[in-house]
């Protein structure tokens, strides 16, 4: 108790004795609910981005207030186009308040980590922030987004705003400082000329600067995707290096027609203008982010330059594309949230994704990114994967769009059986079932272009959002076919298969088949990887050093106790190798030659024996006799 009374004493005195300015930390309030109402002025934001070597952005934000009293404001947490709570808040810093001169308290929402409350004096009308956004200065700390040669500035990650509004009610002015000699693209648009190294852009909504990111660098170039159209289409690529940014003529040619065969697809612009933001880079992160009137797209560097070996990255472009209509335009009900701090609801992504990766596929194809054998032989490995997927037998596909909100694309053991955003490429198989359902009933009269036209291509020239539901699919969907449409998705969303649903190919004319040869497209991929695929035989794939990558549940290396980041280190008495390995799996075809492998976990190394004999096995795409090829007319392009 004297204890207690001396401290209580002391504390007196040194506030006795403070500085007449300084200010005790606020006491926690409660966040005020969003009402739909303008937030008065406007919010100035500065970003210096010249701290290349660094990699540090340096932020003052300047916030009108409406009155001295009680302020929350929110750094984002809910991401637009990451589907769950990743607003990077750990990457703040340095964060201080001052008002009329004097620097204001802060403390942070012991529930909702990412607001943080202070008591805005009397007599103040603005309150500015001063902190810093720390770029990861390698993979380990997250994504990097700052190099000597290029940064990536996402608006979202460098604010914040106040509490209580709408963010299409919160007016904001952004200004950015760039290295001597940089170039930019984003959808913003300045306010004119730069003053020195600093360009301020136009003012807009809050949510419209946070959907319109920047790409800059010291190699800059813009290619006009669209010459003479009705409204801007730019592609602005940054590199590494300068020699990187060699687009061919003909590789311009089917980036433009990949425009043009959106238009035809879509029959509507929801844009007046759009960038495609690409980095050619393996130093910055590794991005694909859809905007309304923007994409954010990290290619490997020889994206160009060795155009034959880089499919990884061929239909990036067309998916982000895509989304300007699916997921920007068109977005799930319960993703038109009131502000960046409301959870998002992501029970409709197989749309918003799910057709999305449908119609980048088909937008790749019908515009040259692949042909049209790439394209089916694409369609193979991802039926392949998804009819092995074994973890729908406890988990249906409609649960998978909780993932970026339980694993947040962090890695997992064992993806087969867990499951991860299986709403992307399953979704994909799903729309493909549709198109062939409605062009098989209609005689080749309609196909899921008609929905496309009808659920994307409404209200031309319209940039707000138009929400939708599940019934609103539903009623599209009948719209183009009368057909029990909610019955035909909810079965597949909800069941257990077995095996993933593959109808869409045997309408469109082909069976997956599996043979002892990877077609050309999957050699050229997994070449480019690094990836070795023995999945459909032992179950595994492996890397360059021999280390397990992935196992198949239930496969025979499940059966064998084997696991990811094992590595192999002989195989049949032998060094290990993929050639090696493949060698021994054809060798025991048909025969009762075991397959012996000498693997690795740490320490501790073991022998497994493989009672294998059906060979190797990589998917294609057949066609059957007699059918008409549906397929191969999806993947034609459009003339009109």
């Amino acid at each position: 108790m004297k204890r207690l009374a001396v401290s209580a004493a002391l504390a007196a005195l040194l506030l006795a004795s403070a500085p007449a300015h300084a200010q005790t930390p606020p006491t926690p309030q409660t966040i005020p609910a969003a009402i739909d109402r303008a937030w008065p002025g406007v919010v100035h934001l500065d970003v210096d981005a010249t701290d290349l070597n660094r990699r540090i952005y340096r932020v003052r934000e300047t916030i009108p207030v409406e009155g001295a009293g009680p302020l929350t404001l929110f750094f984002p947490q809910w991401l637009p186009g990451e589907h769950g709570p990743t607003g990077p808040i750990n990457q703040l810093g340095g964060l201080i308040f001052t008002a009329n001169g004097q620097r204001v308290e802060w403390v942070r929402d012991a529930l909702q980590p990412w607001a943080f409350h202070v008591v805005v004096p009397a007599g103040a009308t603005e309150l500015v922030a001063e902190f810093q956004h720390l770029s990861p200065t390698t993979g380990a700390q997250g994504r990097i987004t700052m190099t000597a040669e290029m940064l990536n500035i996402q608006w979202e990650k460098m604010l914040l705003y106040p509490a209580g509004r709408f963010h299409r009610n919160i007016t904001m002015q952004a200004s950015v400082t760039l290295p001597e000699g940089w170039q930019y693209g984003t959808a913003l648009r300045p306010t004119g000329a730069a003053t020195g190294n600093t360009t301020t852009f136009q003012p807009v909504p809050l949510d419209v600067l946070v959907d319109s990111p920047m790409f800059a660098g010291e190699h800059y170039r813009q290619i006009d995707l669209d010459p003479g159209g009705r409204s801007p289409v730019m592609l602005n690529i940054v590199a590494d290096e300068a020699s990187n940014i060699a687009p061919t003529d003909d590789q311009i040619g089917i980036l433009r027609s990949m425009v043009q065969q959106a238009d035809r697809l879509f029959g509507a612009r929801h844009y007046d203008h759009y960038d495609f933001l690409m980095a050619m880079t393996d130093r910055m992160g590794g991005i694909g982010l859809e905007h309304h009137r923007s994409s954010e797209n990290s290619v490997d560097p020889a994206f160009f330059t060795e155009w034959d070996s880089q499919l990884g990255d061929r239909d990036l472009l067309s998916h982000e594309y895509t989304h300007s209509w699916d997921g920007k335009y068109r977005r799930p009900a319960g993703q038109d949230v009131a502000n960046y701090n409301v959870p998002l609801q992501n029970e409709l992504l197989w749309v918003y994704e799910g057709q999305t990766q449908f119609w980048g596929k088909v937008l790749a194809a019908r515009s040259g990114l692949h042909s049209r054998q790439q394209a089916l032989d694409a369609l193979a490995m991802d039926a392949a994967t998804y009819d092995n997927t074994v973890g729908r037998e406890w988990r249906a596909m409609q649960d998978t769009v909780n993932d970026p909100i339980i694993t947040q694309r962090r890695p997992i053991g064992w993806r087969s059986w867990q499951r991860s955003e299986d709403y992307y490429v399953e979704g994909q198989l799903i729309w493909l079932d549709a198109d062939t359902l409605i062009r098989e009933r209609t005689g080749g009269r309609k196909s899921l272009d008609d929905f496309a036209r009808a659920f994307f291509g409404v209200e031309d020239g319209a940039y707000d959002e138009n929400p939708y539901s599940f019934e609103t699919v539903v009623e599209t969907l009948n719209g183009v076919m009368e057909y029990d449409w909610a019955a035909f998705l909810r079965t597949r969303l909800d069941g257990h298969g077995p095996g993933a649903p593959l109808d869409g190919l045997a309408r469109g004319g082909y069976r997956l088949v599996y043979t002892d040869t990877m077609s050309d497209y999957q050699k050229t991929l997994y070449g480019n990887l690094g990836r070795n695929d023995f999945v459909y035989s032992l179950g595994i794939t492996t890397g360059g050093d021999n280390t397990i990558g992935s196992v198949l549940w239930n496969s025979p290396a499940f059966q064998q106790e084997l696991a990811v980041g094992m590595q192999i280190i002989a195989v049949n008495g032998e060094a290990a190798s993929a050639g090696n390995l493949r060698a021994a799996i054809t060798a025991a075809k048909g025969t009762d030659a075991k397959i012996e492998l000498i693997v690795r976990d740490n320490s501790h190394y073991r022998t497994v024996v493989f009672d294998y004999h059906e060979g190797l096995k990589y998917p294609h795409l057949e066609r059957i006799a007699g059918t008409p090829d549906r397929l191969g007319d999806l993947f034609t392009a459009r003339r009109r």
